[in-house]
């Protein structure tokens, strides 16, 4: 069950932070701090699939957009933004599930691969659909490659560390 709940709890503290503090730009990169736990909440989804498998992972997954959409709305959010933080977010746990279903291999080589894809979709739509012209018009059209990239690298870099961490201190130790 602490599983569930700190997969809950990080979906919606990623939103609360997102909102809360402008994106941070480095080398031209803009990465809302908010991207970083998002990109923990790939490898927490791992460990919920892990323990109560994919079915039941569908419905803590639904369960969490739910969660996210009302808090993306109770922050101030655009609807633009609600709905593709919603895409984007069925889209991105729903790839990270089957792909980590299929794969072969150690627990980390899992976590590391199928939250990889997640958060690329997850960067891409939201961005395209959310922040774009096409949605709430935040970002000009010049900006979202850079913003897409900045997520990315933000969530691959969060799914590296998580793959070490599990690597080196569950795997060994407990047998994952």
């Amino acid at each position: 069950m602490a599983s569930i709940i700190f997969y809950l709890v990080a979906i919606v503290t990623a939103n609360v932070i997102t909102a809360a503090f402008q994106p941070l730009q480095v080398m031209g990169l803009i990465i809302p701090p908010g991207t970083l736990i998002i990109g923990l909440t790939f490898i927490l989804r791992d460990f919920v699939q892990r323990s109560y498998g994919r079915n039941k992972t569908y419905s803590v997954i639904v369960l969490a957009l739910i969660l996210s959409a009302i808090t993306s709305a109770l922050l101030g959010d655009t609807m633009a933004i609600v709905a593709a933080s919603a895409l984007s977010f069925a889209l991105s746990e729903t790839a990270d599930t089957e792909i980590y279903t299929r794969l072969q291999g150690s627990f980390s080589q899992r976590v590391l691969y199928s939250g990889i894809v997640g958060g690329i979709l997850d960067s891409t739509v939201f961005v395209i659909i959310g922040l774009s012209p096409i949605g709430a018009g935040f970002l000009p059209w010049a900006a979202v490659p850079m913003a897409i990239a900045g997520q990315i690298l933000a969530k691959v870099v969060m799914q590296g560390l998580g793959a070490l961490v599990i690597k080196t201190n569950f795997e060994k130790q407990v047998g994952l």
